[in-house]
């Protein structure tokens, strides 16, 4: 086969085994596992030849024209180059342990079937986008995505968080959705074509005729998918959902997609140095502000979602300066470790029959219990945390580096300010990250208390995916500084003063964080919450994601609903009164009409003789009238 061939199979497969699931899922529920997993895991095999065959060298394109008519065609086609590929084997590896990981995490769900042809479908859209030549065909991924992560994160529909959760991520990115389509249109028109590369020739030769416009209308549908400042909420909020579906979200699909797209159109961005510090500004505050309220949260699922956030941060602040390669590298090591800590914070949560950490400080022996997930973990959070050897050192070293040759002015790409603002906050969230990841670790694993509930031990569905995860996330950093070739040419190591900046504030994040554990678990019974010291003043509203949605609610959805309430009143009151009145003319006479019909014949004649009598008044009364004058 060739190579085109084996990409257009690698999301047709999974999207065939969700169809298949959805029909056998009621007739044949034995068959449901296999096909949840066995499609995905083939898709991720043939991911892994395609990025072999492509080898980091010259992008492969393939096109067919869907739509032959209209001043800007349609195309169905193909664009395989370094960053594709590689995306593509992280969506089909995370994919492939979330659907192995469900069938023991959700195996008593009675709604398994549905929920597993939905990740399916999930993976194949994300393939959809990462493969797509076409912005047309890019879309239909996009927002086959939004519609996978409704249902999805709304798994456990009985609940309010859930429906809630479901409902508040479907609208704000669908808000920022409506900005991007509008931005796509303008893009299209300006190059004259929804394919890629055209778009990217046109760029090339000055052909866009609105590159700020253009770039900052991508840039709020990015946002709304990425979850960036200011359409980020959604994203906690998600975690009412399976925690398989929060690894899936969180580590290769839906806001994985954003930072994928900018990198794809990166020259567009760049055609506007506004739209690049713009890009730059929501970065920064999107990584100081995620890592501070991650210091403060007690669900370990939300803690991780506003690391989630942070970290999408860090990939918008590479592609802020102009260096794609950073971006995607970090995107793909973050995925590895991301999805390792969703899928163990899993086992945590089955294991101490809680999500909240202060319930987990007060356990003693929780490491004992689930001794795979203790490992495991922590080498996740260590990538996390930005150490070395482990592959978040050399990503997260990648963006700084990125940020330091535009700060001081080698960058033909992006401003100098872009460069500073993301040098600044880049080095500041990485001494929150190592807080709050120390904290985690200690709050979940040094706990101190009563025994910690024996449940047996793990599925191996559940404990052997986490061994598979923790392999790249300690080498990926490593090999990837090896294939330059498939990020730009860019040769992705540290420097000196980005690794003693860089790790030097993960150091000292981690030592403080530690400090404040032992300073204040001394004074105490048990163990202590070091955010909560950290923090001080700061805590209640950085546990509160600094009141967003409040503020949000008071602007938005306060004035929606009362204008709603208004709208209904005038319908109901003043709308309906109208109508009701017009009916109600018709209906009287009707009624007066019918009660005359008695069918008696002595009333007719009376009612005619009373009528004959008053017509002959009247008509004497006219007479005299007109007679006098």
């Amino acid at each position: 086969m060739t190579t085109t061939t084996l990409a257009v199979l690698v999301p047709v497969l999974p999207f065939l085994g969700a169809v298949t699931g959805l029909l056998l899922g009621r007739k044949a529920p034995g068959y449901v596992r296999p096909l949840a997993v066995l499609p995905t895991l083939a898709a991720a095999v043939l991911a892994v030849l395609v990025a072999a065959r492509q080898g980091g060298g010259k992008a492969i394109d393939a096109a067919t024209e869907l739509t032959p008519t209209g001043s800007v065609p349609i195309e169905l086609s193909l664009h395989l180059d370094g960053f594709a590929v590689l995306v593509a084997v992280l969506v089909g590896i995370v994919a492939t342990c979330v659907q192995l990981y469900s069938t023991a995490y959700l195996r008593e769900d009675p709604r398994y079937s549905s929920y597993a042809a939905l990740v399916s479908l999930f993976t194949a859209a994300m393939l959809l986008v990462v493969y797509s030549g076409d912005l047309m065909v890019l879309l239909v991924g996009w927002e086959i995505m939004g519609i996978c992560s409704y249902f999805l994160v709304g798994h456990y529909w009985e609940t309010e968080a859930a429906r809630a959760a479901s409902l508040k991520a479907f609208l704000v990115t669908k808000l920022g959705d409506v900005p991007f389509l509008f931005g796509m249109f303008a893009l299209a028109v300006d190059a004259g074509s929804f394919q890629i590369t055209k778009i990217l020739g046109a760029v090339a030769s000055g052909g866009l005729d609105h590159p700020t416009l253009i770039a900052l209308l991508l840039l709020a549908g990015v946002a709304g998918k990425s979850a960036q400042f200011p359409l980020h909420t959604w994203l906690p909020d998600a975690m009412a959902g399976p925690t398989p579906v929060s690894a899936l979200i969180h580590a290769a699909t839906m806001v994985a997609a954003g930072v994928y797209f900018i990198a794809r159109l990166l020259p567009v961005f760049a055609a506007s140095q506004a739209a690049l510090v713009v890009m730059a500004v929501m970065a920064a505050v999107t990584m100081v502000g995620s890592a501070l309220a991650a210091l403060a949260q007690d669900d370990i699922k939300r803690v991780l979602a506003y690391s989630t956030v942070g970290q999408l941060g860090y990939m918008t602040g590479a592609l802020a300066v102009g260096d794609r390669g950073a971006a995607v590298f970090h995107l793909l090591s973050h995925g590895f470790f991301k999805a390792l800590l969703f899928l163990g914070a899993g086992v945590i949560i089955h294991a101490a029959g809680t999500n909240s950490l202060a319930a987990m400080s007060r356990m003693d022996g929780l490491a004992k219990r689930v001794p795979d997930v203790f490992w495991t973990m922590t080498i996740a959070l260590l990538a996390l945390a930005a150490l070395p050897p482990f592959a978040g050192f050399f990503s997260k070293e990648a963006v700084l580096v990125a940020a330091e040759q535009t700060a001081v002015g080698h960058s033909d790409i992006a401003p100098s300010a872009a460069g500073w603002t993301v040098l600044v906050a880049g080095v500041l969230t990485a001494l929150l990250t190592a807080a709050y990841a120390t904290r985690l670790w200690l709050l979940a694993f040094r706990g101190r208390g009563e025994q910690a509930p024996d449940h047996g031990r793990q599925p191996f569905a559940m404990t052997g995916v986490l061994w598979l995860l923790a392999v790249p996330t300690v080498g990926f950093g490593l090999t990837a500084g090896l294939l330059p070739d498939w990020f730009d040419g860019h040769e992705l190591s540290p420097t000196l003063l980005t690794s003693v900046l860089g790790t030097g504030a993960a150091v000292l994040g981690a030592v403080l964080t530690y400090g404040m554990w032992q300073r204040a678990a001394a004074l105490a019974t048990t163990a202590p919450d070091p955010g909560r010291a950290l923090l001080g003043p700061l805590h209640p509203h950085a546990a509160a994601g600094f009141h967003l949605d409040a503020v949000y609610a008071a602007l938005f959805v306060r004035p929606v609903e009362a204008a709603a309430t208004l709208v209904r009143f005038l319908d109901r009151e003043v709308v309906d009164t109208y109508v009701r009145g017009a009916g109600a003319g018709p209906r009287l006479l009707g009624t007066l009409v019918r009660r005359s019909q008695t069918g008696n014949v002595q009333t007719y004649l009376s009612a005619l003789l009373a009528g004959s009598v008053v017509l002959a008044v009247a008509a004497a009364v006219l007479a005299n009238v007109n007679a006098g004058s």
